[in-house]
Formats: structure tokens, C-alpha cells, sequence
């Protein structure tokens, strides 16, 4: 008898089970995307000041994304094994280039222009995982010392360049993405631990080796209030939002730090905020519980996946997106420096989008692509 996953289960129950089986989607996934894609809209209409145009290009830049997603989910998981290697030096050369002749914007060169702008270190969030989950495909594990140091390498090479340019946000995430694979593939204790008393030690270096902005942020996480019209304003009017919505919120299109424009960059990293004020603390649990569930499924296809790479990819994507979530709901609460992490699929901006659907296609492809072994 053959199992059967959810997928194909649910292609008995009507035609539109049938299109997510013949398009390779998987059902569950792929509704806790679009859920949150919606009340995302909802959130950024009332964040962007009802502002048409924004929302008119948010709309085209989520079209694109999930054809992508449709598009990257149509392909084999093995076929991505084997171009992982290749996505990691295309990566490389792209961030190479960005360092020698990228566009500069808001203090920081960030972007390739060749006709359509885009950051280059937003493929590496995807091409970092997925290259050390090839490279411990055969291998056994957990991995050896050895093998660690390699793909610590890996990671370090891309995160030195993103962080010339300078993006610490990205590449913090992207150190999270690539540690993801290593410890997901059972790496020894002793390591973890020696790897943190190395961070440890490191601090004082690390400190030093900061942008003067950089260390600004941190001190300012630790008392906002010393400068509450410059570095601490965003942490203060964040809090004030978040704090005032209540239980209930202040209700839709009524929040008072978001409609008046007290709340900076209320579209892009301090959206939770504005969620937070007009839904109040109801709303923001309904948010964070939304992505909770796209972050179960994603865990569920990994630990349904076949093979090495596979349940290492499927795991780093999911626990990344995780981070995502973490990082900006911490930052908007002033529990974490800010760093410019958006919030998925809810904060306006392109390339991230693309990336984290991108991501979300790997798993449908990794779930829609098992073989089904008789019981």
C-alpha cells in the first residue's frame, strides 16, 4: 500500500487539490503563506498611509515572488543539490562585484544595477545553506572537526563581504542560516561550546571593530532615553505604539504614532509596531501565531525529507524564517539592537520577499518530490 502525503490526500477531494498536486504545492504551507500575505496588506495599507502606490507595487513585487516560488517548487530537489555549489560562487562574485562597483545608498553600497537593482547578499541567505547541506550530503555525521572548519569558512567568506558593505542585519541572518546547518547536523557538544567561549572572548574585538553607528545601537538598546530625539527615537516611539494598542488595539487606520508619523520606517522594520497599536496585543499574538504554524510546517517537511541535503536545507530555511520573526518582533520591542531586519512577509520591500518565497518553493519542492515506499 502506498503512503500518501498531504498533498496527494487531499488531490481526492476536488479539483483544487489536483492543481496544488500537478503545480507541486503543498497545501498547508501554501495556505499559511497567503494568510499572512494578506494580513500583511491589511497591516502595510494602514502603515504606508493608505498610500496607493505603495500598495500597488507591494502587490506586483508578491506576484513575482510567489511565481517564483511556483517555479523554483516545479523543480527537483536533486536538481538543487547539484547547482547549490554553483548558486554559492555565482553569490560570491555578485557580492565581489557589489564591493568593487555597487550602487551606494543611505551611507552603505549594497546593490547591483543591470537593469533591475537588487541586493546580491539576499541570494547568499539561500546559497550558504544550501551549499553546506551539499557538502555533508555522503558524508556522515555528525561532522568532523575538520569538516566544521570548512563550512565556517563557507559562511565567514560571504558574511565579511556583506558586512564591508556594510548589512549587519544580513549578515547576522546569514550566519544564523549556515550555523542552522551545522547544528542541525549533530555537530559535538564540545564544539558548540568551544565556539561559543570563542565568541566570548572575542567581544572586546568585536566591539572595537563596530561602526561608530553600529556601537550606537547597541547603547542605545541599553538606555533609549539618553538620546530620545535621535539614536533612542525609533526604540521610544515603538514602544509607545506597541504599548498604547492595549489588548484590543486602537482599531484599523486609528493608530495615533502610526496615522500622525510619529513611528519611522513604519513600513518596512517597525511594521509589528503599527500592527501592535491598532490591533493591540490579541493581534500581535494572531501574527506571531500565524508564522509559528508556517515555521511547524516547514520543521514537518524537513523531518519528513529523504535525504541529507534535503532535511538539512528544509530545517535552515525554516529555523531562518524563524529568526526573521524573532529578530524584528525583539527589535520593535527594544529587547535586540536595531539591525534593519524586516518583518516577513508583511514589511514593503522586494528582494526579501523574492528571497523568503524563493526559500518557500525549496520546501514545496523537498515536500512534493518525496518518494512514497510501500508500508
Amino acid at each position: 500500500m502506498i503512503l500518501a502525503d498531504g498533498i496527494k490526500a487531499s488531490a481526492r477531494h476536488g479539483p483544487a487539490g489536483r492543481i496544488l498536486q500537478r503545480l507541486h504545492l503543498d497545501g498547508m504551507l501554501l495556505a499559511g503563506i497567503l494568510t499572512t500575505l494578506l494580513v500583511g496588506a491589511v497591516v502595510l495599507y494602514s502603515a504606508a498611509g493608505r498610500d496607493q502606490s505603495v500598495m500597488y507595487g507591494q502587490g506586483l513585487r508578491v506576484l513575482v515572488a510567489i511565481g517564483i516560488m511556483v517555479a523554483i517548487a516545479q523543480v527537483n530537489p536533486s536538481v538543487i543539490r547539484r547547482i547549490a555549489p554553483w548558486l554559492f560562487g555565482i553569490g560570491i562574485i555578485m557580492l565581489t562585484m557589489v564591493l568593487i562597483a555597487g550602487e551606494v545608498g543611505k551611507g552603505a553600497q549594497r546593490w547591483l544595477d543591470i537593469g533591475v537593482r537588487f541586493q546580491p547578499s539576499e541570494l547568499m541567505k539561500l546559497a550558504v545553506p544550501a551549499a553546506l547541506a551539499w557538502l555533508l550530503h555522503e558524508r556522515p555525521l555528525p561532522p568532523s572537526l575538520s569538516l566544521v572548519l570548512a563550512m565556517l569558512a563557507i559562511i565567514m567568506a560571504p558574511v565579511a563581504m556583506i558586512g564591508l558593505q556594510p548589512d549587519l542585519g544580513t549578515a547576522i541572518l546569514i550566519s544564523l542560516s549556515g550555523a542552522t546547518v551545522i547544528f542541525l547536523a549533530g555537530i559535538n557538544a564540545r564544539y558548540i561550546l568551544s565556539t561559543l567561549a570563542i565568541v566570548m572572548a572575542s567581544m572586546p574585538m568585536l566591539w572595537y571593530s563596530m561602526l561608530d553607528y553600529q556601537k550606537q545601537r547597541v547603547l542605545t538598546l541599553m538606555n533609549p532615553d539618553s538620546d530620545p530625539l535621535g539614536a533612542g527615537y525609533h526604540i521610544i516611539q515603538s514602544k509607545i505604539a506597541i504599548g498604547s494598542g492595549g489588548i484590543f488595539g486602537k482599531g484599523w487606520l486609528n493608530g495615533s504614532q502610526g496615522q500622525l508619523e510619529f513611528l519611522p520606517v513604519r513600513s518596512t522594520d517597525f511594521i509589528f509596531a503599527v500592527a501592535g497599536e491598532e490591533f493591540g496585543l490579541l493581534g500581535a499574538m494572531a501574527i506571531l501565531l500565524l508564522y509559528l504554524a508556517v515555521v511547524a510546517r516547514g520543521f514537518y517537511i524537513a523531518a519528513a525529507a529523504q535525504d541529507t541535503f534535503s532535511r538539512l536545507l528544509a530545517g535552515s530555511i525554516s529555523l531562518t524564517f524563524f529568526f526573521y520573526v524573532f529578530v524584528n518582533s525583539a527589535m520593535v520591542t527594544g529587547l535586540v539592537p536595531v539591525v534593519g531586519i524586516p518583518l516577513p512577509l508583511i514589511s514593503a520591500g522586494g528582494t526579501s520577499m523574492v528571497t523568503l518565497l524563493a526559500g518557500f518553493g525549496i520546501l514545496m519542492s523537498i515536500q512534493t518530490h518525496r518518494k512514497f515506499l510501500p508500508r
